[in-house]
C-alpha cells in the first residue's frame, strides 16, 4: 500500500523553516533553497510544494496568522465564559508583540512580508487584506465595548481602534532592545485603563 503523504504537514514543516531563516539570518537571506535545506529536503522537493518563494512567503504568512489566532483563542479559553472586552483586547494586543519564540517568529515573518509587499502587487493585495481583516476584528472588540457600556459612547470606534494597533509599533523597540517586554505592557496597560471606564 503506498505511503499516504500529509501535504499541510509538509507545508506547514516548510513555513516553520522559513520562519527560522528570517529569525535567525533575516530576510535577505530568504531563498527557495536555503529554506529547503533548513527544512530538510531537496530544492526539488520544495518546489513540488510552492512553485515560487512569494507563493512559500504567503503560505507561511497565512500559517503564521493562522498560529496567532490559536493563541489568542487558547488565552480567551483560560479567560472563562464572558471575558471582559478590556481582557480580550490586551490579550490580542499582547499576541501581536514578540514577547514569545513563537509570536517573535511571526512579528518577523510579518517584518519580511510587508518588505516584500511594498514590491509585489500581488503580495501587497493579500497583506492588505490581512491587516484590514485584522483591524476590523479590533473595531468590533471597541465598538462591542461602546455598545455594553464599557467604553465612553462619546469615543469614535475607527480612532480607538487606530490608537489600539498603534501600540503594537512597539515590536520594534522591543527587537531592538530599546525597552524591556514589560515596558510596553504597562503602556497597554495605562492605555487600556484609559480607554475603559471603571465596571
Amino acid at each position: 500500500m503506498p505511503k499516504q503523504v500529509d501535504h499541510r504537514g509538509r507545508r506547514e514543516a516548510i513555513a516553520r523553516a522559513l520562519w527560522r531563516v528570517v529569525e535567525q539570518r533575516g530576510v535577505t537571506q530568504l531563498t527557495m533553497r536555503v529554506v529547503a535545506q533548513e527544512a530538510g529536503m531537496s530544492l526539488g522537493q520544495l518546489q513540488h510544494y510552492f512553485a515560487s518563494r512569494t507563493a512559500m512567503l504567503s503560505f507561511a504568512m497565512d500559517f503564521a496568522s493562522e498560529q496567532t489566532s490559536v493563541r489568542v483563542h487558547q488565552g480567551l479559553e483560560k479567560l472563562g465564559d464572558r471575558p471582559h472586552p478590556r481582557d480580550v483586547l490586551r490579550l490580542t494586543l499582547a499576541e501581536m508583540l514578540p514577547l514569545h519564540a513563537d509570536a517573535r517568529a511571526t512579528s518577523r515573518m510579518s517584518a519580511a512580508y510587508v518588505l516584500e509587499a511594498l514590491h509585489d502587487e500581488a503580495v501587497h493585495e493579500q497583506a492588505r487584506r490581512g491587516l484590514v481583516q485584522g483591524r476590523a476584528l479590533v473595531e468590533q472588540l471597541v465598538r462591542q465595548a461602546i455598545a455594553d457600556g464599557h467604553i465612553d459612547s462619546g469615543r469614535d470606534p475607527a480612532t480607538e481602534t487606530n490608537l489600539l494597533l498603534a501600540l503594537t509599533g512597539f515590536t520594534s523597540l522591543i527587537e531592538l532592545d530599546v525597552i524591556e517586554p514589560q515596558d510596553a505592557l504597562a503602556a497597554i496597560d495605562v492605555h487600556l485603563d484609559r480607554l475603559f471606564r471603571s465596571t
